[in-house]
Protein backbone atom coordinates (compact mmCIF):
# COMPACT_ATOMS: atom_id res chain seq x y z
CA UNK A 1 0.00 0.00 0.00
CA UNK A 2 1.70 3.47 -1.02
CA UNK A 3 1.61 6.13 1.55
CA UNK A 4 -0.88 9.10 1.93
CA UNK A 5 1.02 12.39 2.46
CA UNK A 6 -1.13 14.44 5.10
CA UNK A 7 -0.33 17.57 7.28
CA UNK A 8 -0.21 17.04 11.01
CA UNK A 9 -3.81 19.01 11.28
CA UNK A 10 -5.27 16.66 8.65
CA UNK A 11 -3.58 13.24 10.74
CA UNK A 12 -5.37 14.71 13.65
CA UNK A 13 -8.83 15.77 12.27
CA UNK A 14 -8.56 11.85 10.71
CA UNK A 15 -7.90 10.72 14.52
CA UNK A 16 -10.71 12.81 16.37
CA UNK A 17 -13.29 12.04 13.88
CA UNK A 18 -11.95 8.38 14.19
CA UNK A 19 -12.59 8.59 18.28
CA UNK A 20 -15.79 10.27 17.59
CA UNK A 21 -17.23 7.67 15.60
CA UNK A 22 -15.76 4.69 18.22
CA UNK A 23 -16.77 6.43 21.06
CA UNK A 24 -20.10 7.81 20.37
CA UNK A 25 -21.54 7.51 17.58
CA UNK A 26 -21.47 3.86 17.35
CA UNK A 27 -22.91 3.17 20.73
CA UNK A 28 -26.06 5.97 19.73
CA UNK A 29 -26.57 3.71 16.74
CA UNK A 30 -26.65 0.49 18.24
CA UNK A 31 -29.12 2.24 20.74
CA UNK A 32 -31.00 4.09 17.92
CA UNK A 33 -31.44 -0.10 16.51
CA UNK A 34 -32.39 -1.88 19.93
CA UNK A 35 -35.26 1.08 19.99
CA UNK A 36 -36.40 0.60 16.74
CA UNK A 37 -36.54 -3.46 17.48
CA UNK A 38 -38.39 -2.46 20.49
CA UNK A 39 -41.54 -1.45 18.04
CA UNK A 40 -41.75 -4.53 16.46
CA UNK A 41 -41.92 -5.74 13.25
CA UNK A 42 -38.86 -5.11 11.53
CA UNK A 43 -39.89 -5.63 7.72
CA UNK A 44 -41.76 -2.84 7.88
CA UNK A 45 -39.94 -0.59 10.15
CA UNK A 46 -38.55 2.71 8.39
CA UNK A 47 -36.54 3.62 11.99
CA UNK A 48 -34.84 0.13 11.81
CA UNK A 49 -33.75 0.43 8.01
CA UNK A 50 -32.19 3.85 8.74
CA UNK A 51 -30.25 2.87 11.95
CA UNK A 52 -28.80 -0.44 9.93
CA UNK A 53 -27.94 2.27 6.99
CA UNK A 54 -26.33 4.57 9.76
CA UNK A 55 -24.36 1.85 11.22
CA UNK A 56 -23.10 0.73 7.89
CA UNK A 57 -21.82 3.87 6.73
CA UNK A 58 -20.39 4.60 10.38
CA UNK A 59 -18.29 1.59 10.02
CA UNK A 60 -17.18 1.88 6.62
CA UNK A 61 -16.16 5.30 7.52
CA UNK A 62 -14.51 3.83 10.91
CA UNK A 63 -12.43 1.39 8.30
CA UNK A 64 -11.43 3.79 6.01
CA UNK A 65 -9.95 6.05 8.45
CA UNK A 66 -7.88 3.45 9.77
CA UNK A 67 -6.76 2.03 6.80
CA UNK A 68 -5.54 5.88 5.88
CA UNK A 69 -3.97 6.63 9.13
CA UNK A 70 -2.02 3.41 8.79
CA UNK A 71 -0.82 4.17 5.62
CA UNK A 72 -0.37 8.19 6.37
CA UNK A 73 2.99 10.00 5.86
CA UNK A 74 2.31 12.94 8.10
CA UNK A 75 4.27 16.27 7.36
CA UNK A 76 4.73 18.41 9.44
CA UNK A 77 5.53 22.05 7.15
CA UNK A 78 7.40 24.15 9.91
CA UNK A 79 10.04 20.90 9.95
CA UNK A 80 10.60 21.30 5.92
CA UNK A 81 13.82 22.17 4.17
CA UNK A 82 13.09 22.29 0.42
CA UNK A 83 15.39 25.14 -0.69
CA UNK A 84 12.00 27.46 -1.00
CA UNK A 85 10.81 24.79 -3.66
CA UNK A 86 7.23 24.29 -3.57
CA UNK A 87 6.31 20.89 -1.77
CA UNK A 88 2.96 18.92 -0.15
CA UNK A 89 2.53 21.04 2.22
CA UNK A 90 3.97 24.76 1.68
CA UNK A 91 1.79 27.43 1.72
CA UNK A 92 1.91 29.46 -1.52
CA UNK A 93 1.21 33.42 -2.06
CA UNK A 94 0.16 33.80 -5.64
CA UNK A 95 -0.79 36.66 -8.03
CA UNK A 96 -3.42 36.24 -10.87
CA UNK A 97 -1.70 37.77 -13.91
CA UNK A 98 -5.20 38.56 -15.32
CA UNK A 99 -7.35 39.98 -12.37
CA UNK A 100 -3.95 41.09 -10.13
CA UNK A 101 -5.58 39.61 -7.06
CA UNK A 102 -3.33 38.22 -4.37
CA UNK A 103 -4.34 34.46 -2.84
CA UNK A 104 -2.57 32.16 -0.36
CA UNK A 105 -3.06 28.87 -0.41
CA UNK A 106 -1.78 25.84 1.12
CA UNK A 107 -1.07 22.43 -0.66
CA UNK A 108 -2.81 19.59 1.39
CA UNK A 109 -4.04 15.71 0.79
CA UNK A 110 -7.46 15.43 -0.68
CA UNK A 111 -9.29 15.13 3.18
CA UNK A 112 -7.95 18.03 4.08
CA UNK A 113 -8.99 20.45 1.03
CA UNK A 114 -11.31 23.15 1.45
CA UNK A 115 -10.88 26.28 -0.52
CA UNK A 116 -13.04 28.12 2.06
CA UNK A 117 -9.71 27.36 4.39
CA UNK A 118 -7.74 28.08 1.51
CA UNK A 119 -6.65 24.51 1.48
CA UNK A 120 -6.20 22.42 -2.09
CA UNK A 121 -5.85 19.38 -2.61
CA UNK A 122 -2.29 18.05 -3.78
CA UNK A 123 -4.04 16.66 -6.63
CA UNK A 124 -5.86 19.93 -7.23
CA UNK A 125 -4.54 21.36 -11.15
CA UNK A 126 -3.13 24.17 -9.51
CA UNK A 127 -1.27 22.10 -6.34
CA UNK A 128 0.07 20.22 -9.68
CA UNK A 129 1.31 23.49 -11.35
CA UNK A 130 3.01 24.97 -8.27
CA UNK A 131 4.99 21.60 -6.84
CA UNK A 132 8.28 22.22 -7.74
CA UNK A 133 9.01 25.97 -8.29
CA UNK A 134 9.79 28.67 -6.32
CA UNK A 135 8.91 32.64 -5.23
CA UNK A 136 9.52 34.39 -8.52
CA UNK A 137 8.00 32.05 -11.35
CA UNK A 138 5.26 32.18 -14.00
CA UNK A 139 3.09 29.13 -13.78
CA UNK A 140 0.02 28.11 -16.14
CA UNK A 141 -2.64 26.49 -14.78
CA UNK A 142 -5.73 24.85 -16.93
CA UNK A 143 -8.65 26.16 -15.39
CA UNK A 144 -12.05 25.53 -16.86
CA UNK A 145 -12.12 29.15 -18.19
CA UNK A 146 -9.31 28.53 -20.07
CA UNK A 147 -5.64 29.07 -19.09
CA UNK A 148 -4.69 31.38 -16.18
CA UNK A 149 -1.12 32.91 -14.90
CA UNK A 150 0.06 32.94 -11.31
CA UNK A 151 3.42 34.81 -10.26
CA UNK A 152 4.50 32.88 -7.13
CA UNK A 153 5.34 35.78 -4.72
CA UNK A 154 5.66 33.96 -1.65
CA UNK A 155 6.70 30.15 -0.26
CA UNK A 156 6.07 29.63 3.38
CA UNK A 157 6.54 26.35 5.61
CA UNK A 158 3.91 27.79 8.15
Amino acid sequence: MSSIPVTVRGAQMMRDELQRLKTKDRYEVVAAIAEARSHGDLSENAEYDAAKERQAFIEGRIAELESKLSSAQVIDPTKLNTNVRIVFAATVELEDYETGEIVRYQIVGNDEADLKESKISVTSPLARALIGHEAGDVIEVQAPAGVREYEILDVLFI
